[in-house]
């Protein structure tokens, strides 16, 4: 759990009002003024007990305003630290990644992303965790922390989603052992029972082969030349957290990334965010937007459909919103056709060609 504790005032911090205080006492006991009951006696001391008050206020304020850029500042650090850039390309892949928290102005979000380059391909996670904000930061620490420790270790995708389950209910224990009243006594029988997350592991290899485990979360878009689909229509499974895992995992097939194809990986945060109307943010449109012009890169893809994004709600959207670009830069390949029918890559929107 993360938690920012508040400094102790500061004698500095302490003067100002010390010196407004002894101002006021002062006046009031040794000013024969403030003694006096005629109608301009009454007047300047409501006019130095005004002023007084006046400054204890922003005093106060410029307090409270100096708190609050460190609390972000810290926020901004852990997250950053947690939620660490990725580089911008790895092993053959050019990635772009950014995040919008849906608290206002903040940039802590409940959303998370990773690529790694391991001996098994690279290897990608992006899940979101119910709620946004640092409440939901200490979740996403401990399935990033488990992710990059079992994406080098764990052999199959199977195997690297099991363990990112068990650390989501291990953190799910020791969070709820931590609220629980009885604090220190025995587990609670239902750990924090509403959280769930949602996870999507990819497998790139080095054929560009790309295999994929779905735990509830929005299938990513592929980007061939200029056409936007899905890279599966497949029905995902449940999210992490309210039910186990079934006994018979096995990584799906999704075709191969070839070069030059990108792949737009995404919380549901983008798909459903509103406009005042009421209308659904149209991400494939704004996708098939971003391909018409040439060259595509990762960052060109993002800056797209983030200004749309802003657009679209107003600049408040209305939870929080990650995307990962991930580009096939390695050298030509032969095509191959998917071993999942309907995965590959049956194009929703086509960009029209502009004039």
């Amino acid at each position: 759990m993360i938690r920012i504790k508040a400094r102790a005032p500061t004698g500095r911090a302490t003067v100002l009002p010390t010196v407004w205080g002894a101002v006021a006492v002062g006046y009031k006991f040794g000013c024969p003024l403030a003694q006096q009951n005629g109608l301009g006696a009454r007047i300047v001391t409501s006019a130095v007990f005004f002023a007084v008050g006046t400054g204890l206020v922003l005093h106060v304020r410029r307090t409270l305003l100096r708190e609050l850029r460190i609390a972000r500042k810290v926020a901004r650090t852990a997250q950053n630290v947690v939620l660490r850039p990725p580089p911008p390309r790895v092993d053959g892949i050019d990635i772009a990644a950014a995040q919008l928290s849906a608290d206002r102005g903040a940039s802590v979000g409940g959303d998370l992303y990773e690529a790694l380059a391991t001996e098994h391909g690279v290897r990608v996670v992006i899940g979101d965790v119910r709620g946004h904000g640092l409440a939901a930061l200490g979740t996403v620490a401990a399935l990033l922390g488990s992710f990059r420790e079992a994406a080098h270790d764990e052999a199959g995708l199977d195997r690297v989603l099991r363990r990112l389950d068990r650390a989501l209910a291990r953190h799910l224990r020791e969070r709820a052992r931590a609220e629980h009243p009885a604090h220190g006594g025995p587990e609670p029988d239902t750990p924090v029972a509403e959280e769930f997350v949602t996870v999507l592991l990819l497998e790139i290899g080095p054929d560009g082969e790309v295999r994929a485990l779905n735990c509830g979360h929005p299938w990513p878009y592929l980007l061939s030349g200029t056409t936007v689909g899905p890279l599966s229509h497949v029905d995902p499974l449940p999210p992490l957290g309210p039910f186990p895992l079934p006994a018979e995992l096995t990584a799906r097939s999704c075709g191969r990334l070839l070069p030059g194809e990108s792949l737009v990986l995404f919380t549901d945060g983008a798909e459903e965010a509103r406009d005042t109307r009421g209308r659904f943010f149209p991400l494939p449109k704004v996708l098939a937007d971003a391909v018409r012009g040439q060259p595509v890169t990762p960052q060109s893809v993002l800056r797209t459909v983030f200004r749309a994004l802003l657009d679209h709600t107003g600049g408040t959207p209305g939870d929080d919103v990650a995307l990962l670009v991930l580009r096939n830069a390695r050298g030509p390949g032969p095509r191959a056709t998917a071993t999942e029918p309907g995965a590959r890559f049956t194009p929703r929107v086509k960009a029209e060609p502009l004039g």
